[in-house]
């Protein structure tokens, strides 16, 4: 993507959040003032109280989609915009996030930058899962992960998996997630899984307090699927923690990695590991 021809970004704010209305006009004008016009999306247009347009066709006429408030707020807008293959990148409205890692002090900077050509753009696998719903085939899409748990607390759940069509495991416990690269500083590092660095071509399967503790993380190769079922069990199975749906019993999901990947724009000095030092903690 050649940076003169970003003419037009569209912008996407935090939901329920009124308070973001000044930083939006605030960053209109840094992108105006740098040749570049700025369409807000409708509901965060309506949150303000402004004209927006509407989403999918936001993202078929902009170059470029910014979001304005944290992690989430990006990972949603690139799962809404990922069929149109839009560029995304995120501002942070509080503390830095592990994507959205420029504030709005820093943004001006960038709008310069990026009109000149100086950033990066990282391409990012992304999971697609496809499973039956009311007799319908349903496709969804995960930036971080895919998490197939236990509909009750009360209950463990057994989930068979299958690699490339071939018997793997049974998972015994509260669950699985199945993680991107990306996703793998989320709910997976919570649950005991791998540090991934976010440009591979992988996936991680981690158990959710398993009930053997020979269960143990493992980490796919990209080219491989995977089918889970639950014989037994209902499942509930949540979406980048977003959104839900349910599997009956005897039911599958079948995830792999996406033929086409998401693409985020950072700055040129962005460094994965300055992020992993500041969110984590590490070396202190």
């Amino acid at each position: 993507m050649q940076a003169e021809k970003i003419k037009k970004v569209g912008v996407v704010l935090r939901p329920s959040s009124p308070e973001l209305k000044q930083n939006y006009f605030e960053l209109e004008k840094i992108f105006n003032k740098y040749g570049i016009e700025t369409t807000i999306e409708s509901i965060s247009g309506a949150m303000i109280g402004i004209m927006g347009m509407e989403f999918d066709n936001l993202c078929q006429s902009c170059d470029v989609l910014v979001t304005l408030g944290g992690d989430g707020t990006l990972i949603s807008a690139v799962r809404r915009s990922f069929k149109h293959d839009v560029p995304v990148f995120g501002i942070y409205a509080g503390n830095l996030g592990f994507l959205a890692d420029i504030n709005m002090g820093e943004l001006e900077a960038f709008v310069k930058s990026l009109v000149k050509g100086e950033y990066r753009v990282d391409e990012r696998a992304i999971l697609e899962a496809t499973f039956q719903e009311n007799e319908n085939e349903v496709t969804i899409y995960a930036f971080n992960d895919i998490v197939l748990t236990r509909p009750s607390v009360s209950n463990m759940i057994h989930i068979e998996t299958l690699v490339d069509s071939k018997a793997f495991n049974t998972y015994y416990g509260d669950g699985v997630i199945v993680s991107t690269p990306t996703g793998s500083t989320a709910y997976n590092l919570s649950a005991g899984g791998p540090v991934l660095f976010p440009l591979t071509n992988v996936f991680a399967l981690t158990p959710i307090c398993p009930h053997s503790l020979t269960q143990r993380p493992v980490v796919l190769p990209g080219k491989f699927s995977i089918e889970m079922k639950t014989p037994q069990d209902r499942a509930l199975v949540i979406i980048d923690g977003q959104d839900k749906h349910e599997l009956e019993a005897g039911e599958s999901i079948h995830i792999q990695l996406a033929r086409k990947t998401v693409k985020l724009i950072h700055r040129e000095e962005f460094n994965y590991f300055d992020v992993l030092k500041e969110k984590l903690n590490w070396g202190d």
